[in-house]
């Protein structure tokens, strides 16, 4: 039984399936193999880029925010940024059903592609400050591509903006951090340990800081979780082979989850 007062007709209206290009979303999904389990393999990997799509909207706003001197503005889109990452942390739990016998029956259909080459994982390493001068170089092939990611790189991430947001509040830090290259992954600064040490020292009277260091804190806490969950997957379904795109595949993704994004953040928890 129809409810009274649904719209049915919709030749002069807009259907939801168009408003969100639904016919193009659904039709994207292309099995190369033909394999019934290369579907999921499809769908986690574009359902994983929509939600970059957000992190990446809500981390830039939230830069240009701080440099605006708008935290709380910034907090919003900050606190968005750590729900969606439980969204594609869980993500891998459903990626793990696929056993190793069932992605070798597709795997060589990928050819060289691999998710190592995700440009938009890249931008968002860019917005927390983890810039690799290599990197850039997959997307050659792309010119439009290859120049956001080069501007992407040489911007200020939202770590760096964090420190200028010290700076404005009174805080002595380093004047050659304040105009460095921004295109070089940040290693931490006794100037910027010691203004986070006050600010953790007397929340009262730096709210707002705390608050972003917090924010920021548990960014970086989820990332590292994906990380970690995208390795165990990677580990569970194809051991140590070497990934599609040429990568050393479980060695690499251990390798970058000792990288610290925001350094003084997490050294801060000892000295108070």
């Amino acid at each position: 039984m129809t409810e009274k007062g649904i719209h049915t007709d919709f030749r002069e209206s807009m259907t939801y399936g168009e408003y969100l290009n639904l016919d193009k979303v659904l039709s994207s999904q292309e099995r190369l193999s033909g394999h019934h389990d290369e579907m999921l393999f499809i769908i986690i990997h574009q359902v994983n880029e929509l939600w970059m799509k957000l992190i990446l909207h809500e981390l830039e706003t939230a830069i240009d925010s701080i440099q605006n001197d708008e935290l709380p503005e910034a907090f919003k889109m900050l606190a968005r940024v750590s729900k969606v990452q439980t969204q594609i942390i869980q993500a891998w739990d459903v990626l793990a059903t696929l056993t190793p016998a069932e992605y070798m029956e597709f795997r060589d259909s990928l050819g060289r592609a691999s998710g190592f080459q995700s440009y938009q994982n890249r931008l968002i390493e860019f917005a927390l400050g983890y810039k690799q001068p290599q990197i850039i170089q997959i997307y050659e092939k792309d010119p439009k591509l290859s120049e956001a990611l080069e501007k992407a790189y040489h911007a200020p991430g939202i770590y760096d903006v964090a420190i200028q947001a010290l700076a404005r509040t009174g805080f002595p830090i380093n004047p050659e951090l304040l105009k460095r290259d921004f295109s070089i992954t940040y290693a931490g600064d006794p100037s910027v340990a010691a203004a986070w040490l006050e600010v953790y020292r007397d929340v009262d009277r730096y709210w707002d800081l705390y608050q972003l260091a917090e924010k920021l804190v548990d960014i970086e806490d989820s990332h590292q979780q994906w990380r970690f969950r995208h390795m165990k997957t990677v580990e569970r379904i194809i051991g140590f082979k070497t990934g599609t795109g040429g990568s050393s595949g479980v060695s690499y993704l251990k390798s970058v989850l000792d990288h610290r994004f925001f350094p003084e953040l997490w050294d801060v928890r000892t000295k108070i």
